[in-house]
């Protein structure tokens, strides 16, 4: 895109931002959460559920493909898209749905940041995953609209991890997204050093209780707990130390079992629910550890992975940063040339299509026998459930895209 059509397209989104700014007031319930040194984040893009519980104590909220596409199906934006065809209308049809895409995040996370006053997470569109060039266009594209307040998305991929070391390096902060151990966080705090990082904690439990391997219980916080410990170590010296996300909460208590954590990103119904049944009255637990769950099942699944990191892993992530790789592909070479290659297997399309149609927690029986035998782990598993689950949720707001701008042309 050149720089003149970049400028109309961000007047476009800056147009007639009206939102009336919340005032926030104090609540002693987040007050006491925030005295443990926890930042409180919103996880919603729902504008009417995050005043219900927006507080003072709460600093951020954060967006992705699948909450942005809850608003988009509502329709409020309808006669928006529509406008926007008239800016993108000279590129090919796939280029203006991207195009407007990021027209939608950019001017709905833009109202989010108007309106509460906080840091709003904006999400990349999922087919800039593995193209390197379109992470550093549409990441500075974000940035030049809300500097102050946007933090860019990125998704663990190879080419993800050295995207976003490029866009942190030219000043823009970075929430890097879809992590699900100690060892993916290692790599992300080594080489890309971006403002924050996350553990979808929810899912890791998820995985072990439906794959049978054991209640599920533990696995979450045993990831978070050591992430924490590990970004620690590998970033305090930083300029700007990266912080943690525990992402993806799933109840009230982990709110308890886990305060002290950098930051939570709290969906509006956990939030509820603590504030409903929890008694507020909460310690730090960085140091805790949490017994994990196993049965018999989780023999040689490797779940250790989610919160155990190798000397052998940390080196590679040292090494990688040290010398970067020019690419994707080479990052993804040397990682098996290291012997750590479960983080980025090789896998067939028909293996891509069975993660893709599994949803967010892979179908555990399928890929028993490659877990066993080190060729995938549970973690690489669930980052790409994760991000094929966003590309589907991400096709259904193009398709309505796709469906008013084509329109648009009939009714021309």
């Amino acid at each position: 895109m050149n720089t003149e059509f970049n400028e109309k397209v961000k007047e476009f989104i800056l147009e007639g931002i009206n939102e009336e700014p919340v005032v926030a007031k104090p609540d002693r319930f987040w007050e006491n959460l925030n005295a443990t040194g926890t930042r409180l984040w919103l996880d919603t893009g729902d504008m009417e559920e995050a005043e219900k519980n927006w507080s003072a104590e709460m600093t951020a909220l954060t967006t992705n493909n699948t909450l942005l596409n809850n608003e988009i199906q509502k329709g409020i934006y309808d006669d928006y898209i529509a406008k926007a065809r008239a800016i993108v209308k000279d590129l090919p049809l796939k280029k203006q749905i991207v195009e407007i895409a990021f027209i939608l995040n950019a001017r709905h996370g833009l109202r989010l940041a108007k309106k509460f006053g906080g840091f709003v997470s904006v999400e990349l569109h999922t087919d800039t995953a593995n193209d390197f060039d379109a992470i550093i266009d549409y990441g500075l594209r974000y940035f030049s609209i809300c500097p102050d307040q946007f933090i860019v998305k990125v998704p663990y991929t190879a080419t993800g991890l050295l995207g976003a070391r490029r866009l942190r390096e030219l000043g823009v902060r970075i929430n890097f997204t879809l992590e699900f151990s100690a060892r993916q966080n290692v790599f992300v705090a080594a080489i890309t050093k971006p403002a924050y990082l996350n553990v979808f904690l929810g899912r890791l439990g998820a995985y072990v209780k439906d794959g049978g391997l054991g209640s599920g219980s533990g696995a979450g916080e045993m990831a978070v707990l050591s992430t924490q410990s590990w970004i620690k170590k590998l970033t305090n010296e930083n300029p700007i130390p990266t912080r943690l996300i525990a992402a993806s909460l799933r109840s009230a208590d982990q709110l308890e079992s886990l305060a002290g954590v950098d930051v939570f990103t709290i969906p509006t119904k956990v939030a509820a629910a603590g504030k409903a049944s929890l008694k507020g009255e909460f310690t730090s637990k960085v140091d805790e550890t949490y017994p994990v769950d196993l049965n018999e099942n989780a023999e040689g699944m490797s779940v250790e992975k989610l919160w155990e990191v190798t000397e052998k892993e940390v080196d590679l992530a040292l090494s990688l940063d040290r010398d970067l790789p020019k690419d994707g592909d080479e990052l993804i070479r040397r990682v098996h040339e290291a012997g750590c290659g479960d983080m980025f297997p090789h896998l067939s399309v028909q293996d891509i299509q069975h993660i893709a149609n599994d949803g967010k927690i892979p179908k555990h029986e399928r890929w028993a026998d490659r877990i066993r035998s080190g060729e995938l782990a549970i973690d690489t598993l669930l980052n790409l459930a994760g991000l094929a689950s966003f590309t589907m949720d991400q096709a259904q707001l193009d398709a309505r895209i796709e469906g008013i701008i084509c329109s648009c042309k009939v009714n021309a």
